[in-house]
This record gives C-alpha cells, sequence and structure tokens, in this order.
C-alpha cells in the first residue's frame, strides 16, 4: 500500500487548463511519462512529491485505469487527446490548447499544458 500525497498542477505561462489535483492511487499508482528520452523532469517531479511509480511509456506500456497522470510533450493532436478521452489526467510540457479530431475531450478538469516545475505545488 503506497503512502501517496497529492499536488496541484496549473498551467504554465501560455498555456491552458486545470489546475488538476493530482494524487495516485493503489490502484493508479502510474507517473506516465510519454515524452521520449526516459522520465521527463515534470513526470519525475510528480512522482517524487506524490510518491506514484514514475513509468516510461515509450518503452511499455500500463492500462489506461492505472495511470494516476499522464505527461506528455505534445504540441499537436495525437497524445494531447488520446488521455483526456481515456479520462487520465493529462499534463502537457507545451503550452497547447485544445484542438484537433480529439478536443472534445480536452477538457480543464482533464488537461493542463505549458506546465514547468514551478508549476507543480504540494498540497
Amino acid at each position: 500500500m503506497g503512502d501517496y500525497k497529492s499536488v496541484r498542477v496549473e498551467a504554465g505561462k501560455g498555456g491552458w487548463g486545470g489546475p488538476l489535483v493530482i494524487t495516485p492511487t493503489d490502484e493508479k499508482p502510474y507517473v506516465y511519462s510519454v515524452t521520449g528520452g526516459g522520465i521527463h523532469p515534470i513526470a519525475a517531479r510528480i512522482a517524487e512529491l506524490t510518491g506514484g511509480i514514475p513509468f516510461d511509456g515509450f518503452k511499455s506500456s500500463v492500462p489506461f485505469d492505472k495511470i494516476a497522470v499522464a505527461v506528455i510533450d505534445c504540441g499537436g493532436t495525437a497524445r494531447v487527446g488520446v488521455y483526456p478521452m481515456k479520462k487520465v489526467l493529462t499534463v502537457d510540457i507545451h503550452g497547447t490548447s485544445p484542438a484537433g479530431p480529439l478536443a472534445n475531450f480536452i477538457t480543464k478538469e482533464l488537461f493542463v499544458s505549458g506546465v514547468k516545475a514551478d508549476n507543480i505545488v504540494e498540497i
């Protein structure tokens, strides 16, 4: 059983959405990094502060219902909408706003963008 904590993630400069409160659970322990090149520093920071498990989504995968938050680096239309469509809290390091064929799934309750380290606050 994990001893999880919560963080509040707000939109950064030029960003959109949120704020999101992220609290991993035993059912959803993964801080899923889908940025390429390993665990992104934003994902590592969220995992460190919450006690979540950092996970490289490019090397392997876990079911959507096991993900506490997905950290992405998408400025386009694919990953930016896939995780919100699956009801996964999504943190985009790019200042993206809803666009593309999945835009209707990208809501401020599920998505925040333009996130930098100082946009993550322990609560």
